[in-house]
Formats: C-alpha cells, structure tokens, sequence
C-alpha cells in the first residue's frame, strides 16, 4: 500500500481500486448481463434515454415524464449511441456506476477506519441484495447513490467545492438526491463540533447549497417546457400527493427504518452490531493493530477524533471511527429516511442505496474494535447477504430487492416469445409493463411490435372491465403484476398496505381464463412469479363465456365482482 501521502492517496491507487471493483462485479454479473430490461427500466428510464437519443429531448415524449433531471437519459443515451441498443449495454453500463459507487465505498472506510475495514465494507455492499441487484439495472438510484457516495467521501476529505461538484451530478441523477447536501449544510452550520467564527460556519453551509441551484434550473426548465415543475398528473398524485397523509409517513417511517437496519438479512449485521457494543475495545499486543493500518487515529476531515483514548487508556486499543463522523452519517441516513417516507407512493428500498454503505461501514468497524476475530462475524454477515441474494426472506419484497427479478425477466420473455411466434397479427390484452415490453422492440423481448390492449392490473375489477371489451383482443398476457409470496404477517397488514401503498391481489390465471372465457395454452411459474398466455374462444361459441355460463349467472356479475373485491 502506498504510504507517501496518509490523508490522499496517488490518483493511480483508486484507478486500481476501481479496475479490481469493476472486474470482480463484472465476473459475479456476467449470468445477468443479457436479460431484457426490467419493471421501471422498460417504463420509464430506457424510453427516456431512446427519447433523447433519438428525439434530442431530455423531456421523455414516448413514455411518462417522471420529471427526473436528465443525467441518466444522457448516460444511458450515450452507450446505447456508441454501442447498440441491448440490454447488455446498458447493464454494463451501470456496473460502471456500481464499480465507482463501491471505489468509494472503499476510500471512504479507509478515510474514516482502516484498510480491513474497508475491504469488508466493500465486499458487504457490493454482494448486499439490494445494492448487487441494483448494481446492473438501469435506474436513475445507482447513480444518484454513486455520485452521493463520492460526494461524502470528498467531504470527509476536507474537499468542499469538489463534494458538491459531486453533489451536484448527484442531484441532476435524480431530484431527491439533494437531501444529502442539505444534511451537510445542517451539520456545517448547527452540528459541527470545529471550533470556527459564525461568518465561517455560513460560508461552509451557504457553499453545500450550490448543488440545489442546479436543481432549480432544471425545475423551471422542466416547467417552461411543460407547465409543470414535477412530473405529468399521475405521477404526481402517486408519489407526491397521496404520499402526505400522517398516517402513511408514520407507517412509511417504521418501514424505512427495517429497509435501513433489516431488511435482507441487515438485521445480521445490525444486531451484531449491537452484540458487539456490549464488548470492551480489543487491545492489540506490541501495538500492532490488526486488519490493517489504523487511519482512525487521525483526526479524520478536520475534526476532534473522539476514538482517540486519553485518559489512562494504551495507545494499542483499536479505534473507532470518529463520533463526529459517526454522527454526521447518522444524520445524512436520518434525513433521507424521513424524505422517502413523505415521498414516493411505492416504498422502494433502491431509494436508500447511497445510506446502506454508511451502515455497513459503522458496523464493520464497531465489530472491529470490539471483536479480537472480527473477520469471522464479518464473513458470516456477507454469507448472510449472499444466501438473500437467492432465497426470499418471510416478509414482503419487490422483485429488484434480490435475483427474483431474473425470474421475472425470464417468464416475460418466454411469454413474448411465445406470442410473437404463435400468435402474430393479434391484438393481446395484457398490463403495464408488459404492454411496454411487447410494443418496444429495443427492450429485448420481441423483434417487433404488437398490437395491445391494456389493463392496469388483474385484480377482479381489472379482470371484469377486460370481460367488457371482450371484442378488442383475441389473446391475453397475464402475469403476476404484485410479488405475492406468503409471509409471517399474512394478510394482517393487508389493509394498510392498499390504502397507503399500492398493494392488491391478482386473481390466478386460471379463474381469470374461467371469466374471460379463454383457454391457457402458456402457463410457467418461478417462486411467486407466474406468466400465463390464453387464447380466446370466438364469441358466440359454448365456451365464449367459460364453463357454458348460463343468463342467469351472467345476471349475477355484480355480486361476483363485490365477492371477488
């Protein structure tokens, strides 16, 4: 390790860093790196960046404005100009961003701990399911997070201006990045414990706020354009509007601090944290400190280490990371726990992807100081991500928290395969993002488009207004719109999660094929995912109907459709 410089190393060491980072992530996605785009990939972010390759408008026109700055769009635009439009381009892409996330992930430990620190740290967030998940997807988060995560280590480094050039990219990736800058103005004005003049303390403060000028020039732009400062109306109200009763931000709160502190087998790491703290701060014989050389010592971007031991305590006790230091993390994680409970109507845990590396990070370090064979408990918390990575935990999830999104990537696929093979010239019914999907061919599912006839979901109401314009679509795609797995809690918080977040049901395939009359001729299942294609009996036939309805049952939808709700 170079040892010419303590506080900044040779530009050449994180140039390594990064080419190690980005191989090893490299190799560990490779099985992925060919699957069709996902969920919000072929909804809103690869549309965005086709719009702006191809209409040079960084306001998307062929899909819905989210009203996300236009960083992403570019960066995607660029790879897909430069290399083709596949889904391989774009995931390679992204573990660019994952690989320069995770470099700073590394310099930013050593900053704050030592070099053994860091490399657990490292190696935790890059395997952590839902930062590994996120790792290849084209997401506005990851770089958001990535840029974030560069802009706390340069600040740790005593480099302000550099953070929130930093910062700022941050938020021109997406808008809600800029909660981090304002928690840093808030510590450099009413938190920091350095001794500096008021005048002094405004200024640090007043220059960790450039990075929301950016963002007001592409709020009125975006406004200039649209006549709105935000996304289009139903973006809006889902995730701005809805998202503001009490009730809601109190649930939210709780489940933001499980998706920070459990979520995934988090909780391992948490509560050996914990465990830990009950242990006195190991002592490392002749002075040698064990994992690596110890940068806690120092007094880390300019501040009282309050690691260092002195009163009566041998200079050999391993340190802690700085309390200051400490507290300023807790801090930037606090405020963007309480932003992404009041915004947001789906609570993603990708939102919190910059704020899972600084609890790692505190983690690995306290077990340490305090554990004399700390890389053991270290070891078994990153098996613990790993073994997340592929069997779901007993409570609720979203497909892009783990590989399960493989999964429904590959039903998706084999069901428009299936479709364009068999079922060409005919008009199907189906749901968003499957509506996307068999529409756009540069999404990777079909080679060209088909016609669609959409529905929100498949929840009985869905289901009985498809019944109704029976006449506009010959076959259907239906699929597993929710990641419906059996959990612990059942359906006890069933209640809260359709008023507040957008949860419900879809009806099994084959009470839907019953309603709307048709036959399943593709049915595949993987965990809780499903994909079923039916084909639809011509009207009039004894099937039409399913099961040779007769006038008196038909006269009893209604009741159907309550029992059904």
């Amino acid at each position: 390790m170079p040892t010419s410089s303590p506080d900044r190393l040779p530009r050449v060491f994180s140039i390594q860093i990064f080419s190690i980072i980005f191989t090893a992530i490299f190799i560990l996605h490779a099985p992925l790196l060919r699957l069709p785009f996902f969920w919000d990939e072929a909804g809103f972010y690869v549309p965005a960046a086709y719009d702006l390759a191809h209409f040079h408008s960084v306001i998307p026109r062929t899909t819905m404005d989210t009203g996300h700055p236009p960083l992403p769009a570019a960066y995607l635009a660029l790879w897909f100009t430069l290399s083709g439009w596949k889904p391989a381009v774009a995931r390679i892409a992204m573990l660019l961003l994952a690989a320069f996330a995770l470099s700073n992930v590394f310099l930013l430990a050593r900053r704050v701990a030592n070099i053994g620190v860091a490399v657990a740290a490292t190696i935790a967030t890059a395997v952590y399911p839902v930062f590994f998940a996120q790792s290849s997807l084209a997401h506005a988060d990851l770089a958001a997070a990535a840029f974030t995560l560069w802009g706390i280590r340069l600040g740790m480094e005593r480099r302000l201006w550099c953070s929130q050039f930093a910062f700022t990219l941050a938020v021109l990736s997406k808008e809600t990045a800029v909660v981090t800058p304002l928690a840093v103005a808030i510590w450099q004005y009413f938190l920091s414990p350095e001794a500096a003049p008021k005048r002094e303390k405004i200024r640090r403060a007043a220059i960790c706020l450039v990075p929301v000028l950016p963002l007001a020039a592409w709020l009125l732009y975006h406004h200039h354009a649209t006549g709105r400062f935000l996304g289009d109306a139903q973006f809006y109200r889902y995730n701005v509007t809805n998202a503001m009763a009490p009730l809601r931000f109190l649930a939210a709160f709780g489940i933001r601090i499980w998706h920070l502190l459990g979520f995934m087998n988090m909780l391992a790491l948490t509560a050996a944290t914990i465990a830990a703290m009950w242990f006195p701060a190991v002592r490392d014989h002749a002075g040698r400190n064990n994992g690596g050389r110890n940068n806690a010592g120092r007094n880390n971007a300019g501040q009282n280490n309050a690691g260092q031991n002195n009163a009566g305590q041998n200079n050999d006790e391993r340190q802690r990371i700085s309390i200051p230091v400490q507290l300023q993390f807790a801090l930037i994680m606090l405020v963007q726990l309480v932003t992404f409970s009041l915004l947001g109507g789906a609570l993603l845990p990708r939102y919190l992807l910059s704020a899972y590396p600084l609890v790692i990070i505190i983690g690995m370090s306290t077990l340490r100081r305090r554990i004399t064979r700390w890389e053991w408990p270290a070891a078994l918390i990153v098996i613990a991500f790993v073994l997340a990575l592929f069997f779901d935990p007993p409570y609720k999830l979203a497909p892009e928290d783990n590989l399960t999104y493989k999964d429904f990537v590959e039903l998706h696929a084999s069901a428009s395969h299936f479709l364009e093979q068999h079922e060409q010239g005919k008009a199907v019914l189906t749901a968003w993002p499957a509506s996307d999907e068999l529409t756009r061919p540069y999404l990777g599912y079909v080679n060209k488009p088909l016609s669609v006839v959409a529905v929100e979901n498949f929840t009985a109401e869905e289901v009985f207004k498809a019944r109704a314009m029976r006449s506009r679509y010959q076959v259907a795609f239906l699929f597993s719109t929710k990641y419906d797995q059996p959990t612990w809690l059942g359906s006890r918080l069933d209640g809260l999660t359709r008023r507040y977040f957008d949860y419900h049901t879809d009806l099994p395939p084959e009470l839907i094929a019953n309603l709307l009359g048709g036959k399943i001729v593709l049915l595949e299942r993987k965990k809780a995912e499903w994909v079923a294609v039916l084909e639809m009996e011509e009207p009039g036939t004894s099937a039409a109907l399913g099961n040779q309805h007769s006038t008196e049952t038909l006269a009893t939808d209604n009741k159907d459709e309550t029992d059904f709700r």
